[in-house]
């Protein structure tokens, strides 16, 4: 069959500009503070649990709500939902500018995780209105895989830019311009696209899964902050149970909020983990870099700003080259190469000391910069690709899930490994390396130690990071999978029904049922 859809026209290519609008802004609210973090200590004097909420808070809301958000925007509309996020998140940045205490702005911040997490999905699965072509669709996925990305990397260059010369709150206000941009243009690029089988949402699957992954996040930075307890495993083992209960439900439901049958393709479950890891290890690097180079080594906000603007270079360009890359050496070749180059780059913070360590530490995000953007292309266009249109909001989700959790659980566990660490081998004066160099009347040879401490943290966060990256590298050299080559991209041919389109060519027969849709999804023939 020849292919309909090569040549998308100009209002395809305006509504992706418009999209990336609000992905850039999601993207770098969850790195802008990364660089802030030392200016809102001072100005809002939170305690260290309280900074970890302040930090992950806005990726626990995100992650924790992108399923219930992407089955959302499938059934009642995404440019309604896109409109409705927008409008929130500009709100929400708007409060958290204007913060008093710590525990507001951590309110605020949930609230634009909220708002986010109806933004991602979205505005992925516009892309498979807009560009119908599996190739064109592939190239516009890297282009906003690209735009996510350089959110991330970008988010601490804008951070330090902006606190050069405004308070700690103008890292959120420059969100409320491009909200409002994306507001006004919008309504007149994006259609209205749902499906037509429109099903309620599971409310009691949404609670549990926001609920035990709250509990397990808790109970892992509390552990690490403050020691085992009796309440913090209660905590810890009722989450991962809520967590397991959550997933056997789906298994039940017709209309699950994540189709785990998905997972019986072994290439998108593995690029799904690969959404995961390289988020973790990247998030908690970069915010205990930013403490390393602002702290340790008593460079300004600026001066460290301008030195994430490499690495941000080298993972922007990755993302748009990526798709055809992998038309060449396959997806399974791709996720090799990411993890492998992410696990050899982390490496490079471990010369790092607290004399000196600039080289190495731009020379980590260059290497890994690689990694990250094969993540963010392959994973995105793995998890579109593998369902049909009309379920393109979900399968998103789940891809941005892995990378919006990723986020998260890197601050909270990784993180929290580090503050471990910290509180094992420092002075012990005060939980955190900034509280601890704040104290009066600091003997140098006890501010040396406490640096001395958070080095080490940050090359053990290093150090495990690059060792599951190894795990999932050889993971994926021993995975085996028809697909894998080269000829791998799925090719959309007509749909049986109404002319919708689902994945098909040389992998389709091995594909079709886990990748699919699942026998349950369809009422409509079992009836």
């Amino acid at each position: 069959m020849s292919q309909q859809h090569t040549a998308p026209g100009l209002r395809a290519w305006l509504g992706l500009t418009v999209v990336l609008g609000p992905v850039l802004l999601v993207s770098m609210d969850g790195s802008i503070l990364f660089l802030a973090m030392p200016r809102i200590s001072q100005a809002l004097l939170p305690t260290a649990d309280q900074a970890l909420w302040i930090l992950d808070g806005y990726g626990f809301a995100v992650g924790s709500l992108l399923i219930a958000s992407g089955n959302l925007g499938d059934r009642y509309g995404r440019l309604k939902l896109l409109m409705i996020g927008a409008t929130v998140f500009g709100i929400g940045s708007a409060l958290a500018a204007y913060a008093p205490n710590a525990e507001l702005l951590i309110a605020a911040r949930a609230l634009m995780g909220v708002a986010g997490a109806t933004l991602l999905p979205s505005a992925l699965a516009v892309l498979s209105e807009l560009f119908a072509d599996p190739r064109r669709r592939a190239q516009a996925i890297g282009v906003f895989a690209a735009a996510f990305a350089a959110g991330f990397a970008i988010g601490p260059v804008v951070g330090g830019l902006a606190l050069e010369r405004f308070w700690w709150g103008s890292v959120f206000l420059v969100n409320v311009p491009v909200v409002a941009l994306f507001l006004l243009l919008a309504p007149g690029l994006l259609r209205e696209v749902r499906t037509k089988r429109a099903g309620r949402i599971d409310a009691l699957s949404v609670v549990t899964s926001a609920l035990g992954l709250l509990l397990v996040i808790y109970a892992v930075k509390a552990a690490a902050t403050e020691g085992l307890s009796g309440s913090t495993m209660i905590a810890g083992v009722a989450g991962a149970a809520l967590l397991a209960w959550f997933a056997r439900r789906q298994l039940s439901l017709r209309q699950p909020l994540m189709d785990f049958s998905l997972f019986r393709d072994r290439l998108f479950s593995l690029a799904i983990v690969t959404g995961l890891l390289p988020l973790a290890a990247w998030s908690a690097t970069a915010y205990l870099a930013g403490v390393y180079l602002q702290s340790v080594l008593g460079l300004s906000v600026l001066h460290a700003a301008l030195l994430a603007i490499p690495g941000a270079v080298v993972l922007t360009i990755t993302c748009v080259v990526t798709p055809s890359v992998v038309d060449r050496i396959g997806k399974r070749t791709a996720l090799i190469a990411c993890h492998f180059s992410i696990a050899g780059g982390l490496l490079f913070l471990l010369p790092t000391a607290i004399t000196g360590g600039i080289g190495w530490y731009v020379t980590a995000t260059v290497v890994t910069g690689i990694g990250y953007g094969i993540s963010f292309s392959v994973v995105a266009d793995t998890a579109v690709g593998a369902v049909p249109v009309e379920r393109a909001g979900a399968a998103g989700a789940i891809a941005e899930t892995s990378n919006e959790l990723g986020n998260a659980l890197g601050i909270a566990l990784l993180g929290s490994l580090a503050a471990l660490v910290f509180r094992l081998q420092g002075p012990d004066l005060a939980p955190t390396l900034d509280e601890t160099l704040h104290l009066r009347d600091l003997a140098p040879a006890l501010a040396t130690e406490a640096k001395t401490a958070f080095v080490t943290g940050l090359h053990v966060v290093a150090a495990v990071a690059s060792a599951l990256h190894v795990v999932l590298g050889v993971v994926a050299v021993a995975t085996r999978r028809g697909g894998g080559g080269p000829g791998s991209r799925p090719v959309v041919a007509a749909g049986r029904r109404g002319g919708r389109r689902r994945p098909s060519g040389p992998a389709a027969g091995a594909r079709r049922r886990p990748a699919g849709e699942p026998a349950r999804s369809r009422p409509a023939e079992r009836r």
